[in-house]
């Protein structure tokens, strides 16, 4: 099994939870180059996985907006290289994709069938990137998750706990929703299918189950480190509205996934995202 992006927050979760399947090759951005095509074809080819599992991914959603090239070769131009190269193989493609690709007006929970309309540069990167790989007819499973959080790498859970050591007061939109998603459980949901004989290909909507604003995980946050004693005290943490924190790129107010096709089809759902919480802070050592 091939893992890309194996530094990352899900990169380095995968190694753990599929070592247990056979070999994994996990490789870094030094030792495959998403945005090399040359090199990455090369590179695949010389390995030659019965899977490749793609964590690898350009996700500085702001920086996006002013070097869309950049996201494009990440995001869009290697999933496709990456799905004619797993064809080639006869392997399987997982790749990994987010509720960025939604403009985030629709009223209830978004599902598989509903009209991708990113607001971002990130976001159409991402969506391209979906396109590609079911362009190339190869073997493949597209998960759609949301709100990534792990104990490596960057992201919103460890960005609020050194925030909370710094201040005494944080202010937090509440008016974007979504569901806190750990790697850990997409990984273990990843080893668990690719465990199995046969996986049906597709898009499949994966996130925790459950909901909350940004402003609500913050709180969440501090109160489980503090339980946890990663924390003596929590912040005054204020409400504030998406227009009072202006971000060169846009974010949908509702990140909400509908899992419940993956759940038919699987039979397997990931935990309410405040026991995905609950389980990482306490195995956190920062």
């Amino acid at each position: 099994m091939l893992v890309t992006g194996c530094t990352g927050q899900l990169g380095r979760e995968l190694k753990r939870s599929l070592a247990c399947l056979g070999e994994v090759v996990a490789c870094d951005r030094q030792q495959l180059d998403l945005a090399d095509p040359d090199a990455l074809r090369s590179s695949v080819r010389a390995i030659a996985p019965d899977a490749i599992i793609n964590a690898a991914a350009y996700t500085a959603v702001d920086k996006a907006e002013s070097d869309p090239a950049a996201a494009d070769a990440i995001n869009a131009l290697a999933p496709g290289i990456l799905a004619e190269e797993a064809k080639r193989l006869g392997a399987l493609l997982i790749h990994y994709s987010t509720d960025y690709v939604f403009d985030g007006i629709k009223a209830a929970a978004y599902n598989e069938e509903d009209t991708p309309a990113p607001l971002s540069a990130y976001g159409r990167s991402k969506l391209a990137g979906e396109r590609a790989i079911t362009a190339s007819t190869a073997r493949h499973l597209i998960f759609r998750t949301s709100w990534v959080y792990g104990l490596y790498g960057a992201n919103f859970m460890k960005t609020m706990l050194r925030l909370a050591r710094e201040r005494d007061e944080l202010r937090v939109v509440d008016d974007q929703v979504g569901a806190p998603t750990w790697s850990r459980h997409l990984a273990d949901a990843t080893a668990l299918l690719l465990s199995r004989r046969e996986i049906p290909d597709g898009l499949f909507h994966l996130a925790a189950a459950g909901e909350t604003s940004w402003h609500g995980y913050a709180e969440a946050i501090f109160r489980e480190a503090q339980r946890g004693g990663l924390l003596d005290r929590s912040p005054v943490v204020h409400r504030i509205a998406s227009a009072d924190y202006r971000l060169p790129a846009p974010r949908p107010a509702n990140s909400r996934l509908d899992c419940r096709r993956f759940r038919v089809t699987f039979g397997v759902a990931l935990p309410d995202w405040r026991i995905g919480l609950a389980d990482c802070l306490a195995d956190a050592r920062f």
